[in-house]
């Protein structure tokens, strides 16, 4: 099963689902408005991708800004972090794509296509 996290309006959820669509490829959306991952899922897909933390940050957005996190992440622990972004899905990049043992953060065709072509 391919996990797919994001928020219906967003542009880059939008161009992740289209891949999908076009390439006849089955996933189960969540909503992260409504379904965030839990902390301990948290922690696992940051394990999984082999990435920075700030990478799971939607970094671009108005939660991330007006909690200045910018600046205040780097001063935090994994674990609150982890916490932090289970508790407000609208600081997780998007889409978010757990398939197997892959994690994926943000929507990159090249990407997409070596996992699934």
């Amino acid at each position: 099963m391919i996990k797919v996290y994001g928020i219906k309006t967003c542009g880059t959820y939008k161009k992740g689902m289209k891949y999908f669509k076009d390439n006849n490829i089955e996933v189960t959306t969540f909503d992260l408005k409504e379904t965030t991952p839990t902390m301990e899922e948290m922690k696992k897909y940051h394990e999984l991708s082999g990435l920075e933390i700030k990478k799971f940050f939607n970094t671009s957005g108005k939660v991330y800004r007006e909690l200045d996190l910018k600046n205040k992440y780097k001063d935090m622990q994994l674990e609150e972090i982890y916490e932090l972004l289970s508790l407000n899905g609208m600081l997780i990049k998007r889409p978010l794509v757990i398939f197997d043992n892959i994690v994926l953060v943000g929507f990159n065709e090249e990407r997409y296509n070596q996992v699934w072509k």
